[in-house]
């Protein structure tokens, strides 16, 4: 590969350490540009075809609102782990069953970050969707940033607002940061070159153009906190807006989990090396290998639900309302009779012995021990979809 320059530094001093900044040149890449060809021209189909393949599998299963409902959520539990999070999906879960039986509910910190994620997801889709609504911009960024840094641990971090102030990634101070992004001065030329290319079109596939913005993002870092989950779910959004994906069933962050080293030194390998080429071999690895494990699983968590339903209907004493909470428990896999009063909905009783036939069927396990304030779960379908999801060394 020719070298390639992907920017320059600019001296600063920040905390009393002098530093230097790296400034980006805007996209696309240049001198020379990026050529996806052999190996990566072959990496390229394979993910595009592997979307394909996801987004079919997608509208072969009866009821993909479950799916998108879960994959969504896993999605949001894992980019905010590679950020340190320490929330799981069955925190996640466990939190909205309770919220579900009880309005005054609070998540802990780190669930609350979680929510925040599927919030500022939400949002961002809605905008995208609407007839009067935002389009894919900085605008729309800075008020899904302000979503996602909504709350205590957001205080302080200007929360939908471009950074003021020099910050650094790593390290315990900047004379030993491993990167420290542009300064504050650069960051409305930077931004407004970003946001000329999300709108750019050009000769480079969708899916590429994807890796190259997050990458452009990360690398200018406009916010105090929350970067990297905004970047992430820049890319969901570009996978929708350009059709490749209708809904976002992608949970990308899980190959980016699994490969952190990889995806850190990638990222600054384009900064240091410009090497464009390898960041995109990575990402496009990372699409296709995650796009089949999400189709397989859509498949596998369909036909478990499927073989489940069954076996409820063959109970000699089942009613109405537990085939009705059943159907629930792809969105709710975690249950109490209080929430399923609500998800029902139905009185104590009933709801009581709805749980009670479904646990007998096999369908849900009590977790709790207790005889009061108990909880259920549909362990085989949660086990299945929470793959990844645990916090490292757990």
């Amino acid at each position: 590969m020719t070298p390639r320059t992907t920017g320059h530094y600019e001296r600063t001093t920040v905390a009393g350490d002098a530093v230097a900044a790296f400034i980006p040149h805007p996209l696309p890449p240049a001198d020379p540009p990026v050529v996806i060809d052999g190996a990566l021209g072959a990496r390229l189909h394979a993910a595009e075809r592997a979307l394909a393949r996801l987004e079919l599998a997608g509208e072969m299963v009866p009821s993909l609102d479950w799916f998108l409902h879960a994959f969504v959520r896993k999605e949001a539990v894992l980019s905010s782990q590679i950020e340190g999070t320490q929330a799981t999906l069955v925190d996640l879960l466990a939190f909205e069953a309770r919220e579900g039986a009880d309005a005054d509910a609070a998540p802990t910190a780190d669930v609350e970050e979680v929510c925040n994620y599927l919030d500022a997801l939400a949002y961002a889709r809605a905008q995208l969707a609407a007839p009067g609504g935002l389009p894919l911009s900085m605008r729309l960024l800075g008020e899904t940033h302000r979503r996602l840094m909504h709350g205590a641990r957001g205080a302080g971090t200007l929360p939908g607002e471009v950074r003021r102030s020099q910050n650094w990634i790593g390290g315990s101070r900047p004379g030993n940061a491993v990167y420290v992004p542009p300064p504050p001065h650069a960051l409305p030329g930077l931004l407004g070159a970003f946001e000329r290319y999300l709108h750019a079109s050009d000769a480079l596939p969708p899916l590429v153009r994807a890796g190259l913005l997050h990458v452009q993002f990360e690398t200018i870092h406009p916010y105090l906190d929350g970067n990297g989950r905004i970047g992430r779910l820049l890319v969901t959004l570009l996978l929708e807006q350009s059709r490749l994906l209708t809904r976002p069933l992608l949970y990308l962050s899980l190959f980016f989990k699994r490969h952190r080293e990889a995806y850190y030194r990638r990222l600054n390998a384009v900064r240091t090396q410009g090497d464009w080429e390898g960041w995109l071999d990575f990402f496009l690895d990372g699409v296709g290998t995650i796009a089949d494990e999400a189709a397989a699983s859509a498949r596998e968590l369909f036909a478990l639900v499927a073989a489940d339903r069954a076996h409820v209907l063959a109970q000699e004493d089942v009613s109405v309302v537990a085939l009705r909470l059943f159907e629930q428990l792809p969105r709710h896999p975690i249950v109490s009779v209080s929430s399923a009063m609500t998800l029902v909905p139905t009185t104590r009783p009933t709801a009581g012995r709805a749980i009670d036939l479904l646990v007998n069927a096999g369908v849900l396990r009590e977790t709790t021990g207790r005889k009061r304030d108990r909880t259920f779960v549909y362990q085989r379908y949660l086990d299945r979809l929470r793959a990844g999801t645990e916090l490292d060394g757990t």
